[in-house]
């Protein structure tokens, strides 16, 4: 992997840690066809620098996710990837291993179902300030021992797990509504069309906003709306981000277009919610 990433920092070496493996990587500008090997672990990427449109393949055809600071993806346990990219700008990453012993533990003390690692990974997407800080910091705190990382490995599983469970999308039968929810979370900050999403899912449009509609008693668009304003709520409340950057985190052209949506579903501007 040489030619791919160079390491800047690994926990196992520079801390000694042994409970959460915590490595920070810097990534070539351009690479084609890599294949990573599914893990058991429960494996966080968080993008630190740097741009890229990078295409992602599982077995089927590839989706397009686009890459910047603050992105967020949790690779499901056990599934390989193959990844293409082109970077506009160097890449660097963090990359967080939690142990399956940990999450087989944690969900154990939660109770309820398996952990739907699909679900968990869709609902990342959009972002997360409280995975985003923590896992920024923890490169850091090289010089505190494994008790830390043990601590910090038990915190993620659990507000992982928990924030899964919570009930922000309804019970949902169709695979082609939850496939589209999926896309949407995934994708909040790209141009996404109603054409898209649709044609993703197999559906005609019509047939989409229909059965859509009937599933969340919203039509897509108002849903995908509301998926963006709750992230750029969150952002907000969550992060020093520039109005400017949370539009562009959230699939808007600028801080006028998110200014004016905000406004329409939250009731008062960006700048005003950020000091309230």
């Amino acid at each position: 992997m040489a030619q791919y990433v160079r390491r800047s920092h690994c926990s196992w070496n520079d801390a000694g840690w042994r409970s959460l493996l915590v490595q920070r990587f810097v990534h070539a500008r351009q690479v084609e066809q890599l294949l990573l090997p599914g893990t058991a672990d429960l494996h966080l990427v968080l993008c630190t620098a740097g741009a890229a449109v990078m295409s992602v393949s599982t077995g089927g055809a590839p989706a397009r996710r686009r890459w910047t600071a603050g992105r967020l993806e949790l690779m499901v346990p056990g599934r390989s990837t193959v990844r293409s990219y082109q970077a506009t700008s160097a890449l660097s990453t963090i990359q967080v291993h939690i142990p399956q012993a940990v999450i087989k533990r944690t969900a154990a003390q939660l109770g309820g179902p398996e952990p739907d690692f699909e679900a968990l990974s869709a609902g990342l997407g959009p972002g997360d300030p409280v995975v985003e800080h923590l896992l920024r910091s923890l490169p850091a705190n090289r010089e505190v021992g494994d008790l830390y990382a043990e601590s910090a490995a038990a915190f993620l599983a659990v507000h992982l797990l928990t924030r899964g469970r919570e009930p922000r999308v309804p019970e949902i039968e169709h695979a082609a509504v939850r496939r589209g929810i999926a896309i949407m979370r995934d994708r909040l900050a790209e141009p996404l069309t109603l054409a898209d999403i649709a044609a993703e899912a197999h559906l005609s449009v019509y047939h989409f906003v229909r059965v859509f509609r009937h599933a969340t008693g919203e039509t897509p668009h108002r849903y995908l709306t509301r998926l963006r304003i709750e992230l750029a709520q969150r952002l907000l409340s969550g992060t020093t981000l520039t109005i400017e950057q949370i539009a562009e985190r959230c699939g808007y052209a600028g801080p006028g277009p998110l200014s004016s949506a905000f406004l329409r579903h939250v009731g008062v501007r960006p700048s005003v919610y950020r000091n309230i």
